[in-house]
């Protein structure tokens, strides 16, 4: 025992070591094999591995909290979104490298969607990074004065899902707005990206100092083949602070 215990240690195996005298009592009990005992003490170290790895696949994502799809109150969306939430959630567009595009009113639970999206894609293995439009210019601003684009660059294109929230909360010069076009455009066509933004179609030129030209060419990037989600409704937050306050007042 004491052997085995070295083992363990040597092969970072701690499950393993802290379940073994458990399952080695209860299958001379049971008069199990010790094949039995073999493969039950694998499948636990198996088991807290995975749990393990989601919950650091969670923490390297860069989630600003946890939103999980079960939480949403789904009568209280947008209509287009209670319809298309259900096809979005089996996460076939990750696989296909297909975008997501989550755009409508202020309120309407479309950080939260994108959030839950995004942890179930943990939970089953997929890479994923949270970040808001802003807080990616400013990281590619910075690598690019570090000289370190290329490998930011590269990070970026291997996340299986990056979600890109807040697009159109600030606007941007000409020379954010072309760093932002060609960073989201290494991943056109190749992987998935997920983008919620409280401004139609038609206004996004405002976020890139009215450029027309660079406004359209991102559109295209971005909308080719994506799945577009309507958020347009009455505030979500708006109706759950309705329900509380009415709770408050019974």
């Amino acid at each position: 025992m004491a052997q085995i215990k070295q083992l363990s240690v040597a092969l970072r195996l701690p499950t393993f070591r802290k379940d073994m005298e458990e399952v080695a009592t209860l299958a001379l009990k049971e008069e199990s094999s010790y094949e039995y005992v073999v493969l039950s003490l694998m499948r636990r170290e198996y088991e807290v591995r995975q749990t393990n790895s989601k919950k650091a696949q969670m923490t390297r994502a860069g989630f600003p909290q946890y939103k999980y799809l079960q939480d949403l109150h789904r009568d209280e969306l947008p209509a287009d979104g209670k319809e298309k939430l259900p096809y979005r959630e089996t996460l076939d567009f990750i696989a296909a490298g297909q975008n997501v595009i989550l755009g409508g009113s202020p309120g309407t639970a479309k950080t939260h969607i994108a959030i839950g999206l995004g942890i179930k894609a943990c939970e089953q293995g997929y890479t994923v990074l949270f970040t808001t439009v802003s807080d990616l210019l400013t990281q590619i601003r910075e690598s690019y004065s570090e000289r370190t684009l290329r490998g930011l660059e590269h990070k970026f294109k291997k996340y299986d899902l990056v979600i890109c929230d807040e697009f159109g909360y600030i606007s941007f010069d000409k020379q954010g707005s072309e760093m932002l076009f060609n960073h989201l455009s290494l991943r056109t066509g190749i992987k998935a990206t997920i983008i919620t933004s409280n401004l139609s179609f038609d206004k996004w030129d405002e976020i890139f100092g009215k450029d027309p030209v660079l406004t359209a060419a991102l559109l295209d990037r971005l909308t080719h083949k994506a799945y577009l989600v309507n958020m347009n409704g009455e505030s979500y937050r708006m109706k759950e602070t309705k329900k509380l306050l009415n709770k408050k007042t019974k």
